[in-house]
């Protein structure tokens, strides 16, 4: 704003096209919590989405149980109990789905574009969505707890140590969903996510100690198994739950401590992908 003779205001070009400043969008927890609930909106809106956390994982315990469970045997231990830590584990790592679908269905219909019009920080996005989709895994969980009491599976161990075994298993959830999130936005379509995801963490998820014991298996898979993060966390649960004796004195590294093992495991894994994510976000983002 200027003046001219007689001091009479005079607007500039400048000040006449200047564009308005945005004032502050809402925190960062409202940011999160808002876009945590529009994620879980759509469940409400399709129930049928709960199908890989409901009707699937009582399907694997039904079937594995009573199916499978008599013609595999576990060395001092009941199959059933041995069996729940297991599945959980893989339920936990199928969440990697839900968020890579979730999220690659985001960036293809424009959503993310328009959340990018908001005053909200891009951070607020990833997190809101990985919570969302540790909540929706997290209901897994519970029917599969609900599930197993129905077959025989208890757990023999005090309560910090049932506490601990369940937040090993969401932190394990926790490293899948950074994995989602990179898978979601490298690729562009839903079936390519899809296939990926599927071809990737399905083996994973049999080459472990989840359904069957790794001594049966070939010397150079055995190695595989035992190595892989998932067998950790899964035998991390039976320790804590009392769900099966230690392991033998030649089993690898990993699952003779394996409550240390699976925290390095998360820690390790969500430093390494974390950052991969992030960025394969904010390139996808920036197109």
């Amino acid at each position: 704003m200027s003046t001219a003779a007689g001091n009479a205001p005079v607007e500039t070009t400048h000040e006449r096209f200047a564009v308005p400043v945005r004032p502050d969008g809402p925190s960062f927890g409202r940011q999160v919590s808002t876009l945590v609930r529009r994620n879980l909106f759509h469940i409400r809106r399709q129930p049928e989405n709960l199908a890989d956390v409901t009707i699937q994982p009582v399907m694997f315990v039904l079937l594995f149980a009573f199916v499978f469970g008599g013609a595999i045997s576990v060395a001092g231990g009941n199959y059933r109990e041995w069996l729940l830590p297991g599945i959980m584990a893989q339920t936990m790592a199928f969440s990697s789905f839900v968020v890579a679908s979730g999220l690659c269905n985001d960036l293809n219909k424009g959503i993310i574009d328009r959340f990018r019009t908001l005053p909200i920080q891009r951070a607020s996005i990833l997190i809101a969505r990985s919570a969302s989709s540790l909540i929706h895994s997290s209901i897994g969980v519970v029917v599969m707890s609900l599930t197993g009491l129905v077959v025989g599976w208890r757990i023999r161990s005090g309560i910090i140590d049932a506490l601990l075994g369940y937040l090993i298993l969401l932190g394990f959830g926790f490293v899948m969903i950074w994995i989602g999130i990179v898978v979601g936005s490298r690729l562009k379509t839903i079936e390519a996510v899809n296939g990926v995801m599927f071809t990737t963490t399905f083996p994973i998820t049999f080459v472990a100690n989840t359904f069957a014991p790794p001594e049966s298996m070939p010397t150079w898979l055995r190695v595989i198994a035992e190595w892989n993060p998932l067998s950790s966390v899964v035998q991390a649960m039976r320790q804590l739950w009392g769900n099966a004796p230690a392991v033998g004195p030649d089993a690898a590294l990993p699952l003779q401590h394996p409550v240390l093992a699976s925290l390095l495991w998360i820690v390790g894994l969500t430093v390494v992908i974390a950052p991969i994510a992030v960025k394969a976000f904010d390139a996808r983002t920036r197109d």
